[in-house]
């Protein structure tokens, strides 16, 4: 598959999700830095009309558990949110942010990522750490602790 290919195949797949619900896009999928879109309005604002501060967040652990999931197998393993920060630079209250993922620790059980939050104009919106944990799938029949027949 070329990058447009699985661009496309990742926006498919977020239907009936927060990422579908916030119209967050892909724009840059690869195992080291992911990017996308969100815009800025009545889905992604709070009462004052600002960017709301948990869509930033919600953006920044999107890409990052993403980027997590492009660099494990997804046969045995899942990619999950572990921890978050975000330091919220600049109001913002229409138009799109564009987030950028890297890579800053690729480790066997996580992964540290830094995400950038810009505006159109390339300013700072917002700044994120998010630390993604990688485990295990369970078995096949088994939910949670209890073995289902």
């Amino acid at each position: 598959m070329n990058n447009e290919e699985i661009l496309a195949a990742m926006n498919a797949q977020t239907g009936g999700t927060l990422v579908s619900a916030l119209d967050i896009k892909f724009t840059l999928v690869q195992p080291d830095r992911v990017m996308a879109t969100m815009p800025v309005g009545p889905k992604t604002i709070q009462q004052l009309g600002f960017l709301h501060g948990g869509a930033n967040v919600a953006l920044a652990e999107t890409i990052a558990s993403l980027g997590t999931f492009l660099n494990i197998d997804p046969s045995s393993q899942n990619a999950l949110g572990l921890e978050i920060n975000a330091n919220h630079l600049r109001a913002k209250r229409e138009g799109i942010v564009t987030g950028e993922a890297t890579i800053l620790h690729k480790g066997r059980t996580s992964m540290v990522w830094d995400i950038k939050i810009r505006d159109e104009e390339g300013k700072l919106v917002c700044i994120s750490r998010c630390t993604v944990a990688i485990v295990d799938r369970p078995a096949p029949g088994y939910v949670g602790q209890v073995k289902q027949d």
